[in-house]
């Protein structure tokens, strides 16, 4: 029940909302900045069921009558002295029927609108189907009025049996039931956001010069201060300035384990204080909160269009037309030729106009196009509901469809497969540095970067009341350390390659990092004036669920692949432990978006991240899926959000779309399948095997079940655990990947060279090594008088390059 429409500057939204009028529907503008949340609970209210099951009730009690009058005079009920009065007997179902029609107005009244507006709908066969029927009774009643004033009983008892006054009630009647039944479903479909709606309290404590007032939610801004009791909802997002606190964010996450709170934790609207007393600062108010952005989220999916609607949004938009054409051709047809079947079958009291006339009002109750209009939507608004109470949020229809049809996952490392909290693990000082020095050395040049990594030496540094100096020109190079200037003393930090590229002699160190790497840690290189004063080793957990999510995703047939800017070694350790095979490591963010391009060349391709430096990859991907706890911009840039950060729900987003996919796929077949079949039993087409007998109230009933049916089996995605393991066979083509930029099956070798005499020829030796075909990294020094080279390539072709060059080298 909601429109949203993209128009230029030479038009309005008065003129929208006028054109929607005319049409024989209501309007009004939604408001997008609106203060509070209760405007958009306004919108979610069933507001349509009580008044149709009113219409409903009321129709009914009409329609008994109508009904028992009219089939009991033709097949001998007992009906008192409507059996001799005739004419009283058709104005008494004139009556009723004409009320039912006037109770049930809306539908004439759009169905016709709906005509001169050139949008004919399904109203519009109601409309015509009831006043055919009706217009049609109408006339013969003045005929039977005529004939009653003669007392020519033989006709007026012929003129009974054709009159349709009780089609022309049933139709309507049924119908509604068909609306309301549809209408209390649909509003099932919107209960997962209602239910978020819900969760936001109405007030808020804020407290303002050491008192305490109570406010409702809409007065609360940034940088207010809110404090939160136990039992309490909190009000807006926020930061903990002071307190403990055990949160309950199930609501939001579905995660059903309380989270502990403390000074500076961030804390986000809906959710419920369990125990302890927090005092926050408000950070986010109003719509910016994270309950408002899933909120809008929801309603954004909910309202957009999958691809797969195209084919029925096309049948829906010349199926009316067809249909009244059709029912034309059955009329005009039956009129030709009819007089034949009629007189085979004297059981059929009717004359030849009742008859064509009773086959083509089936053929327009009958067809159904609000079952192909309502394939689509109501499927991808459950779904994108069941996602919302399992914290897996996708922005639009598109997402919720293209991600059933995934082909590769690519995964970034820290943050996504591990928890992205990285801490130091290890120290290791050299050329007179202590612990001390070095982490002075190393909080002072990472104090300026957001990295993960840099947020671990920053931690370590906070708990250990280490001091840091002005680092002067700090300067961040992307994808291989940072630069800066302490003291007037030139400083750098990051990894291996980094420092190669900066000239700085590596011999001393190449052993330590290449422990560190191989036992999946990430070393930290730090210099000072050209100098080497350390590594820090910085590692980070895998997340709990991270193997079993792997391994659920491959048994999809869906292949993982990890593009990561780390260090091979600390790469392929973290992914054999997991069970990914294909590993892209020491990639720059260009890098990334160039191997994702790749890869769409040979399917659909999904990226998880989490990360700032992922938001070109998740924009880039087919399917870019954002972990809810990284960076804003990331969740902005993907179009599926996990709310609990967990990579299981990577895979359940996998399995929802899926399903609900096949619940798309369900609905459209089965309303094609539905008008296929009934449209010519209706026309009569299968009159001769004993289906002549449809009658137009029949034809009604099934076109409103048919909705309720596409509508009820749309709910069952609610029924459905898109945590469950499948298994399903896919041809995905991997022949490729060992082509693109990287491989998995690194290899890393020792080469002895003599010959070398200073740097120029460490120079000459790197440029000449790393144009052999398979080499990826090659580090060469001076004082060991050797080279690691790295990559997938044939020792003799090295020792070759290396003869080139003017050097000898042995293994």
């Amino acid at each position: 029940n909601s429109m949203t429409v993209s128009y230029e500057d030479n038009v309005n939204s008065k003129q929208i909302i006028d054109s929607v009028v005319k049409a024989g529907y209501g309007a009004s503008l939604v408001e997008e900045n609106k203060k509070v949340s209760i405007d958009k609970e306004d919108r979610f209210k069933d507001k349509e069921t009580k008044p149709l099951l009113q219409r409903l009730i009321i129709s009914l009690i009409l329609l008994i009558p109508l009904f028992y009058l009219s089939m009991g005079y033709m097949i001998g009920w007992p009906i008192g002295v409507f059996k001799s009065e005739l004419l009283i007997l058709a104005l008494v179902e004139l009556f009723l029927s004409l009320t039912i029609m006037i109770i049930n107005k809306k539908f004439f009244i759009y169905g016709i609108k709906a005509i001169f507006h050139g949008g004919p709908n399904m109203d519009t066969l109601v409309a015509l189907g009831s006043g055919v029927a009706f217009i049609y009774s109408f006339i013969n009643v003045f005929i039977l009025a005529h004939h009653a004033n003669m007392g020519d009983t033989s006709h007026m008892n012929m003129i009974m049996m054709n009159l349709s006054f009780e089609t022309a009630g049933m139709v309507p009647t049924l119908i509604t039931i068909g609306k309301t039944l549809e209408s209390y479903s649909k509003g099932k479909t919107t209960n997962a956001i209602k239910s978020l709606i819900d969760l936001a309290p109405k007030t808020a404590n804020i407290i303002k010069d050491d008192k305490e007032y109570v406010v409702p939610l809409e007065e609360v801004n940034v940088d207010d201060i809110f404090i939160v009791r136990a039992g309490e909802a909190i009000p807006v997002d926020g930061v903990v300035i002071s307190g403990n606190g055990s949160i309950d964010e199930s609501a939001l996450t579905g995660e059903s384990l309380p989270v502990d709170k403390k000074e500076k934790d961030l804390v986000k609207s809906a959710t419920i204080n369990k125990n302890g007393v927090l005092i926050c600062k408000a950070t986010k108010v109003r719509g910016e909160t994270t309950l408002n952005q899933m909120i809008k989220m929801v309603e954004n999916a909910a309202s957009s269009k999958a691809k797969i609607s195209s084919l029925a949004d096309k049948v829906s938009g010349i199926f009316v037309p067809i249909v009244i054409v059709v029912a034309l051709i059955v009329f005009t047809f039956w009129m030709i030729f009819g007089n034949n079947f009629l007189n085979s079958h004297p059981d059929i009291k009717m004359n030849l106009l009742s008859y064509s006339i009773e086959r083509s009002i089936a053929v327009l109750v009958i067809s159904c196009p609000c079952a192909l209009g309502l394939a689509t939507p109501v499927a991808i608004m459950v779904g994108n509901g069941k996602g919302a109470k399992n914290g897996v949020l996708f922005k639009n229809a598109e997402a919720m469809e293209n991600t059933s049809k995934i082909d590769y996952l690519i995964l970034d490392k820290t943050g996504t497969i591990t928890k992205g909290k990285p801490i130091v693990s290890d120290i290791y000082p050299i050329n007179n540095y202590d612990e001390k020095s070095l982490m002075e050395l190393a909080y002072s040049l990472e104090y300026g970067s957001e990295h993960p990594l840099s947020n671990a030496i920053k931690e370590y540094a906070n708990l250990h009341e280490i001091n840091k100096s002005e680092v002067k020109q700090f300067q961040i190079i992307q994808g291989k350390g940072i630069k800066g200037i302490i003291k007037d003393k030139n400083c750098l930090a990051g990894n291996l390659n980094f420092l190669i590229d900066e000239n700085i002699n590596t011999s001393i160190i190449l052993n330590k990092v290449e422990e560190y790497s191989s036992q999946g840690k990430t070393p930290l290189i730090f210099v000072k004036k050209g100098v080497i004063a350390g590594i820090i080793a910085v590692s980070d957990e895998i997340k709990e669920d991270s193997k079993e999510a792997i391994k659920c995703i491959k048994n999809l047939g869906i292949v993982p692949i990890m593009l990561t800017g780390d260090n091979y070694k600390a790469a392929k350790y973290v992914a054999d432990l997991v069970g990914i095979e294909h590993v892209y490591s020491e990639v720059l963010p260009e890098d990334k978006l160039n191997i994702i391009n790749e890869f769409k060349k040979h399917g659909k391709v999904a990226m998880v991240g989490d990360g700032i430096n992922d938001a070109a990859s998740l924009t880039s991907a087919d399917i870019g899926i954002a972990i809810g706890s990284g960076s804003d911009i990331a969740i902005e840039s993907g179009s599926i959000v996990l709310m609990k950060s967990s990579l299981m729900d990577a895979y359940a987003a996998i399995r929802l779309s899926q399903y609900t996919l096949l619940n798309i796929k369900e609905h459209l077949f089965w309303a094609f399948l539905y008008n296929i079949i009934m449209i010519p039993i209706a026309a009569g087409v299968f009159s001769n095997l004993g289906l002549y007998k449809v009658a137009p109230w029949m034809g009604s009933a099934a076109m409103a079940l048919s909705s309720v049916f596409v509508v009820t089996n749309a709910l069952r995605i609610n029924l459905f655990n898109p945590y469950k393991i499948k298994m399903k066979k896919k041809h995905v083509d991997i022949d490729f990947i060992n082509n693109i930029r990287k491989e998995e099956k690194m290899m890393k070798e020792e080469f002895k060279i003599e010959g070398m005499m200073c740097m120029h020829c460490v120079a000459h030796v790197k440029e000449a090594i790393s144009k052999v075909k398979g080499v990826n990294n090659v580090v060469v020094s001076l004082e060991n008088k050797n080279a690691l080279v790295e990559g997938e390539f044939k020792e003799e072709e090295v020792i070759a390059a290396f003869n080139e060059a003017g050097y000898k080298a042995s293994k």
